[in-house]
């Protein structure tokens, strides 16, 4: 099975599940990501040692980049509407979440980027 097929089985629930298997994955994703994020750009990130916070900037990024995706795909193969019980309502909440992710992972990396480069002069 190919990627994008194998993305898209398990968006439509396909491969795990019920309908809303994409959904919760999806958030999962998201959440992660933003945990992430959070991690690499606050300071409670370098009291428990989580490692360069450009790695987790980075790691932050992917994270929310396939919730954002696996949201997408759901939604679009989602059969319904919101409240029928196929996990829509998650989908869209989900690509908040991983957008989230995504731009704080970018925030991390420019911050540490800021530190990192020596002053000109």
């Amino acid at each position: 099975m190919s990627a994008p097929a194998a993305l898209m089985a398990t968006a439509e629930g396909g491969i795990i599940g019920d309908g809303r298997t994409g959904a919760y994955l999806a958030l999962a994703a998201g959440a992660l990501g933003l945990a992430l994020a959070w991690l690499a750009t606050s300071r409670a990130g370098h009291r428990i040692s989580t490692g360069n916070p450009r790695t987790g900037g980075k790691a932050a990024m992917a994270t929310g980049a396939i919730g954002t995706v696996l949201a997408v795909l759901h939604a679009a193969t989602a059969d319904g509407g919101p409240g029928t019980g196929n996990g829509l309502v998650g989908a869209v909440v989900a690509v908040p979440l991983g957008l989230g992710a995504v731009l704080l992972g970018r925030r991390a990396l420019t911050r540490s980027t800021a530190r990192t480069t020596p002053p000109a002069g």
